[in-house]
């Protein structure tokens, strides 16, 4: 029997909807059963996973299953066309990136390439849940205006069937590469297989897979091995994979390449660190200003708060890498102090910037009120890194200023312990000041109703900052985050919000904290409320919108 006579045995190449590849033998998963011919019927078939096992006289040839990946392509294609149609939300953003229906997570293959940047994110669209990743892909030629693309990559052949995970690009002339992990389950056990794959574009829009370049594990490390960054170092290339040892304790692997396409395994490190976490996840490395950095999303380490229990972390370290490509790395610190970011990734800008976008959510968590919209998750507004005082800062991408529209500007005569301002719309940045009190607290209380709303407590009895948002709309995750500020100078703030999200900057990007915040619409009210009376310094806010270079003023 044939590949193309097993397929029609199995109701035709329409019913095919996986393939999986165990040693010799297929393994397809049907859409619908039923539609099995007499001779299809005489094969195994798991009932539970509708999957049909055959094994072929003489292997299938790599054509043969480079064919099956691109019916099975086809198919999944037809079925985006009504899963890409935005669907209308009072949650969704007006201009951070959201998927049009289904879950987003993690920020893919971030590149500026033949003067244009190109993202991709992690997507499932068929619902909000976490199941078989799509890579969606947009573009733009000034970081603010986005537009959507076809999407680059589906999980439609046999390395990545069941998800074509997170990874990084490379851009080498007119060649756009995108390095990803393919995700694969097997049986009912759900026995995982990841190996390391290449997809290249000369248009920077179809894509052409060419499967696993690394196809093995690390020694010693479990299946949990994904999201490869690849970076020049010297005269060749280095690939950073997040990785879990066999002891269960989160690692780096490196591979090096001469040519993008073979990769030879130099080790695995972070040895270092100790017990830090049972996987690290997403890593990146990038120099500034004269250090190199790198960073990487650690599941399971403590947390030095009470309010952070969930397992998710995220931070950058100092690195150093040798000529022979061996990495070492101290001084983890955390990059985001809120309630929601994760897996961020870095490109270098056309000026030579380095710029920062992440995941503005956590793993399991997808209750969220947008769900009942048919979306969720968005990711983090775009963010310029610089290495100052021995610290890695983060302030909003100067691109994002031409989204400034209306502007007001809050003054106060008298010291007071409440002010009341109306600001016209959910959409907005913030900018002030505020001073530590001498005792009790001052708070921000955003996006207020009066029955949801989310504060910013600077309190001085306990020497920390507060985000409190346990009386916004229910969601999954917690309610509380707090960086500890023993040294009590005054507070620069810019706040960034979007219908529904946080993103907070202090001191010009020492610290920041970003936040999932769903209140109810039109919900325009910010209130400064203390303990004591309070000479409140002036307040600027900006409407903020979608910019359109043709009609801006900016």
């Amino acid at each position: 029997m044939t590949l193309t006579e097993l397929i029609n045995t199995c109701g035709g190449s329409q019913n095919i909807q996986r393939a999986l590849r165990v040693n010799n033998a297929l393994i397809v998963e049907l859409t619908d059963p039923a539609l099995r011919t007499d001779v299809a019927m005489a094969f195994p078939f798991n009932d539970v996973l509708s999957q049909l096992s055959w094994q072929p006289g003489t292997p299938l040839s790599e054509q043969d299953w480079q064919s099956l990946g691109q019916i099975i392509d086809k198919n999944q294609r037809q079925a985006l066309t009504n899963a890409l149609e935005e669907k209308p939300s009072a949650h969704r953003p007006l201009w951070h990136i959201t998927p049009p229906q289904g879950l987003l997570n993690d920020p893919n293959g971030f590149i500026y390439h033949n003067g244009e940047y190109h993202l991709f994110y992690q997507l499932y669209p068929h619902g909000c849940v976490h199941k078989d990743k799509y890579w969606a892909h947009v573009t733009s030629t000034d970081l603010i205006n986005w537009t959507s693309q076809p999407v680059a990559l589906c999980p439609s052949d046999w390395f990545d069937s069941h998800g074509v995970f997170s990874g990084h690009a490379v851009s080498q002339g007119d060649e756009l590469m995108l390095f990803y992990t393919g995700n694969v389950r097997i049986g009912e056990q759900r026995d995982r297989i990841t190996t390391q794959c290449l997809a290249t574009s000369t248009d920077g829009i179809h894509f052409t897979k060419h499967g696993p370049v690394i196809p093995e594990l690390p020694p010693g490390v479990t299946p949990h091995c994904r999201d490869p960054k690849v970076v020049r170092h010297g005269d060749h290339w280095i690939m950073l994979l997040g990785a879990q040892h066999e002891s269960e304790t989160g690692r780096l692997a490196i591979y090096r390449s001469n040519d993008l396409r073979k990769w030879d395994y130099v080790g695995l490190f972070g040895e270092e660190f100790g017990d830090f976490g049972y996987m690290w996840e997403c890593p990146d490395l990038f120099e500034l200003n004269g250090q190199l950095l790198g960073i990487l999303c650690p599941q399971g380490i403590e947390s030095n708060s009470e309010h952070y229990k969930v397992p998710h972390h995220n931070g950058y370290v100092k690195a150093a890498l040798s000529e022979q490509d061996e990495l070492a790395i101290n001084d983890f610190t955390t990059l985001d102090y809120g309630f929601d970011f994760y897996a961020p990734q870095t490109a270098e800008a056309a000026d030579g910037r380095r710029l920062l976008v992440g995941w503005m959510g956590l793993p399991d968590e997808i209750n969220q009120p947008s769900v009942t919209d048919g979306w969720l998750h968005q990711l983090t507004s775009l963010r310029e890194l610089s290495w100052e005082h021995g610290k890695l800062y983060q302030r909003p991408a100067r691109e994002l200023q031409k989204l400034r529209s209306q502007q007001q500007l809050f003054t106060f005569d008298q010291a007071t312990q409440h002010e009341t301002l109306s600001l016209e719309t959910k959409s907005v940045e913030l900018q002030t000041a505020l001073s530590w009190p001498a005792s009790g607290s001052k708070t921000l209380r955003l996006m207020d109703d009066g029955e949801h709303y989310c504060d910013l407590i600077i309190d001085s009895d306990n020497q920390c900052i507060v985000l409190d948002r346990s009386h916004a709309m229910k969601t999954d995750g917690e309610l509380i985050r707090e960086i500890k500020m023993p040294e009590q100078a005054d507070i620069k703030l810019q706040i960034l919000a979007d219908q529904s999200s946080l993103e907070i900057f202090l001191n010009d990007g020492e610290y920041v904290m970003s936040s999932r915040l769903f209140t109810h619409d039109n919900v325009t009210t910010l209130q400064l409320l203390a303990d004591t009376e309070t000479d409140w310094q002036p307040v600027t806010a900006w409407s903020l919108a979608q910019y359109d270079p043709l009609c801006s003023n900016n």
